[in-house]
């Protein structure tokens, strides 16, 4: 986890002289906006700062990031073994909706999700079937999936609901709600006082020790105490997508599929079935994101996009600017779920700047990101058809 941590810091080291000025203007700004927030509240500076720090806006970044994170580690395993899987959005679309309806059939909470990601992990099987098996080309196969479950999850709602929308089911709880005997959220002290000298100067600063060492910490247990448990869920799966991609002998299958196949078929080990199981994992993560993320509000939409509304190609740039690192891509998934929380958060707060531009805020700063970091760099093999033992 450590290397995973350096990578990240590496690639967000600027290089370049533009990079240098864009990492300067970033800085600058963040600190007008804490020195003119600090001095004037009242000034949409000030907004801005509350909304930031606000804890409902870190829980919504949590909340946000969890079927970003999901689908982006699927999309990690596809691409590493060299499919390219940009059916994502399709397999959070379909197991949003089976989670909803198996909880509202069953009446349990855990066979829904379970039965959620088993849909998305069926579609995953026919998107690997089509690409693997009959050749077919991965992106038009992708789109396939998206736009099957695009059509497929509302259709089906309406069947079954008489409307695109389902009925309201239980919610995944939080922490606090499963185990009784943890302080709930917002019953924790803002900060610890620290004990008196009765030295007015030194008690001061005594004051301000105490309040810059045990605020962080209190801060973060109050927004991970109302998390509910689909982040605890995210943190998981980042840390054992991490393991085995980088400390296990499937993880080094699927990282030679995808760069060198005909190397990996010479030692033995069958190509397209290392990439099945890839394909069929990735099925699996984005089916526990769309599951998550449908039973985090109890409730299947199926307007428009879909209340997965883009995720899943969201997913695919978060792993890209994370470099198919799990660590990077949970990090670049935050990234952008704050931004989003933050919009909401300037919304609700009224102040006066359209709420149309507003919302394209996290969309802008993941281009200037991306455009600002560092390449990424793609697998030899990715998008290739291999034939197992063909030229053995």
């Amino acid at each position: 986890m450590r290397e995973a941590l350096a990578d990240v810091r590496k690639r967000l080291t600027p290089r370049t002289r533009t990079q240098k000025a864009a990492l300067a203007g970033g800085t600058a700004a963040f600190l007008l906006v804490v020195v003119g927030g600090v001095l004037r509240p009242e000034t949409i500076l000030g907004v801005l700062l509350s909304t930031l720090v606000e804890e409902p806006t870190a829980e919504s970044a949590l909340r946000l990031a969890v079927p970003i994170t999901l689908a982006g580690l699927g999309g990690i395993f596809a691409e590493k073994s060299g499919v390219i899987n940009i059916g994502l959005e399709g397999l959070l679309i379909i197991s949003a909706f089976v989670a909803v309806w198996m909880t509202d059939v069953t009446g349990n909470l855990v066979a829904g999700f379970g039965l959620g990601v088993v849909a998305s992990t069926l579609l995953a099987l026919l998107f690997a079937v089509v690409c693997i098996e009959f050749r077919a080309d991965q992106i038009i196969a992708g789109l396939a999936v998206w736009l099957i479950a695009l059509g497929l999850a509302p259709f089906m709602s309406q069947v079954i609901y008489g409307g695109p929308n389902t009925e309201s089911v239980g919610t995944v709880p939080t922490l606090t709600e499963l185990f009784g005997f943890l302080p709930t959220a917002g019953t924790l002290p803002q900060r610890i006082a620290a004990p008196t000298v009765g030295i007015g100067p030194v008690d001061v600063l005594l004051g301000v020790v105490a309040s810059v060492l045990t605020r962080p910490p209190l801060y973060l247990a109050d927004v991970l105490l109302d998390a509910s448990l689909s982040v605890y869920l995210m943190f998981l799966m980042v840390a054992v997508s991490w393991v085995l991609l980088y400390r296990t002998s499937f993880g080094r299958w699927v990282r030679a599929s995808g760069e060198n196949p005909k190397a990996l078929d010479t030692a033995g080990v069958n190509v397209s079935r290392v990439r099945y199981q890839a394909v069929l994992l990735s099925g699996v993560l984005a089916g526990m994101g769309g599951a998550a993320l449908a039973l985090s509000i109890g409730q299947f939409t199926g307007n428009g996009p879909t209340m997965v509304n883009g995720k899943g190609f969201i997913a695919i740039v978060t792993y890209l600017f994370g470099n198919y690192n799990p660590v990077g891509a949970f990090l670049s998934s935050l990234l952008f779920a704050g931004l989003d929380a933050m919009q909401v958060g300037l919304q609700t707060a009224g102040t006066g700047i359209p709420s149309s531009l507003v919302r394209v805020i996290p969309f802008v700063m993941v281009i200037v990101v991306l455009a600002l970091v560092g390449r990424t760099r793609i697998p030899e093999a990715a998008g290739d058809y291999y034939d197992s033992g063909e030229d053995r």
